[in-house]
């Protein structure tokens, strides 16, 4: 059927019920027809349950059904919905459950928390599989860490019309930067749907009327299995997964037919560019990337033709964008001049829930700035020079320092800490500790096996630092800031 003319998914799955829309982790497949029964069951649920326009519901999902119908159906009845990394520990949990207001969080039931419901099946029970009155849009709420490593969720106005009315927007936009398009394709799901990209692009998918392939998990070679079998056409992906797939030995690589896949979407961190080449060398020229963040959503972003171009470009702003590069005092720098990037969108505002004085002091003025350096060519493709100077991103996760140091300042045998961002071939970067020990410790591997250990309860795994080194002294300023690139600086000087 052509869903070209359909506004989206609820739309594509009550005209064309038996299309397939999901193919789970485990092989499960499921139509267009049995998901939307499986939302709206869950959408009546929530309401029955006394949620309203603006209330929020959390999610601590795996990957799979459950997440995907939690995103949909939230997404008509006018609810926030806030995805929560199921590695974090179960104080992190809690905190940002307290601070969104949660009033129902759906868990898997290795993931279960105080108070959750597991899965969907009790939402959805004993209500009706037609679709629930007065639709109209919710959104999709992330939490982000600041730099004071408390996350903060970022909130944007609810639209206030039908998701029907939205989706021919979204379409033109995906459209424009990345050549996605509605019709028989399918997409694979690689990364965790507690982030933003893979989140917004299965969303996407199902509004294309395309098919989504959920991975187990990420492994190379099943990755390059699912695109042979199910004839992948377009999939998410951040960096470090093609530094993965080019460790492949040759023969592995050359077992699986990769014919076709058109539109490889990469975000979250700087791809090298020699292992951007080499995949589109084995790929084809079908690397899209953009840049952005939570707050600015898609920002900047180049096709493949343009960026072989211009190697190492992350693009030009996306429709709708403006971007200016300015200095320390704000004055816009002309090209080539590398300087804070501030971009502004017609497409509307965010602002940090419960947090109007960060929300203000991330804006100047309409402009927003992710807090990267970077620089306009002549023709006005940005280029990365840096990550935010404190912002350490590892697999094309986020991870902040404050929080991996505030967690080890409670330990008593630390005096100072500085927690940095080392450049590594396959992460992008390592988490490195440098301990000041406390008077009369003595530093050593025990004290690095019992810092680890503190680490635990308190900071998710993928934040413990994967090295600890002891130093007799920091280097703060005068009024007590730890100056991190100092610190950085000498870590690498001393190779």
């Amino acid at each position: 059927m052509d869903v070209s003319q359909l506004p989206g998914f609820y739309a594509i799955a009550a005209a064309d019920p038996g299309r397939l829309a999901v193919i789970d982790s485990d092989g499960t497949r499921t139509s267009y027809g049995e998901l939307l029964a499986r939302v709206n069951r869950v959408s009546h649920g929530l309401r029955a349950r006394g949620l309203g326009t603006g209330d929020v519901v959390a999610g601590v999902l795996p990957n799979g059904i459950d997440a995907i119908v939690m995103v949909m159906a939230t997404a008509q009845i006018g609810l926030y919905y806030v995805p929560i990394n199921w590695h974090l520990t179960a104080s992190e949990v809690a905190y940002i459950l307290a601070d969104c207001d949660a009033k129902i969080v759906v868990t898997g039931p290795d993931h279960a928390v105080p108070g959750g419901e597991i899965g969907t099946a009790g939402l959805a029970e004993g209500q009706p599989t037609g679709a629930p009155g007065e639709r109209t849009s919710g959104a999709v709420m992330w939490y982000t860490s600041g730099t004071t490593g408390f996350p903060k969720g970022v909130q944007r106005p609810l639209p206030g019309v039908a998701p029907e009315q939205l989706v021919p927007a979204y379409q033109w936009f995906l459209g424009e930067v990345v050549d996605l398009k509605p019709g028989d394709d399918v997409h694979l799901v690689t990364s965790p749907m507690y982030h933003s990209a893979p989140c917004a692009h299965t969303q996407f998918a199902l509004h294309l009327g395309h098919a989504v392939v959920v991975a187990p998990k990420f492994e190379p070679v099943t990755i390059l299995e699912l695109v042979e079998r199910y004839r992948v056409n377009n999939a998410m992906m951040v960096p470090t997964m093609f530094h993965r797939m080019l460790q492949l030995p040759e023969e592995v690589r050359g077992k699986y037919d990769v014919s076709s896949l058109r539109q490889v979407i990469h975000t979250a961190a700087a791809c090298p560019v020699a292992v951007k080449q080499q995949i589109m060398d084995w790929w084809g020229p079908v690397l899209y990337e953009y840049y952005g963040s939570t707050e600015s959503a898609i920002a900047f972003a180049v096709k493949p033709h343009d960026w072989l171009a211009r190697p190492g470009t992350v693009g030009r702003p996306a429709p709708t964008f403006e971007a200016k590069i300015v200095d320390e005092d704000g004055a816009e720098l002309p090209p080539g001049e590398p300087g804070l990037i501030y971009v502004k969108s017609a497409m509307g505002t965010f602002e940090y829930r419960k947090d109007p004085e960060k929300t203000a002091a991330s804006m100047l003025g309409e402009w927003y700035s992710p807090g990267d350096i970077g620089y306009l060519d002549e023709d006005g493709y940005l280029f990365l020079c840096d990550r935010r100077t404190d912002l350490i991103v590892s697999g094309g996760v986020n991870i902040y320092p404050a929080e991996i140091e505030a967690a080890l300042l409670e330990h008593p045998a630390v005096a100072d800490v500085a927690v940095i961002g080392v450049p590594d071939e396959e992460w992008g970067h390592n988490v490195v500790a440098l301990v000041q020990p406390a008077a009369g410790v003595t530093p050593g591997p025990g004290l690095t096996a019992e810092l680890l250990e503190h680490c635990g309860p308190r900071i998710a795994r993928f934040k413990h630092p994967k090295e600890i080194e002891y130093r007799s002294l920091l280097p703060r300023t005068p009024t007590g800031k730890l100056s991190r690139s100092k610190v950085r600086e000498d870590y690498l000087s001393e190779g």
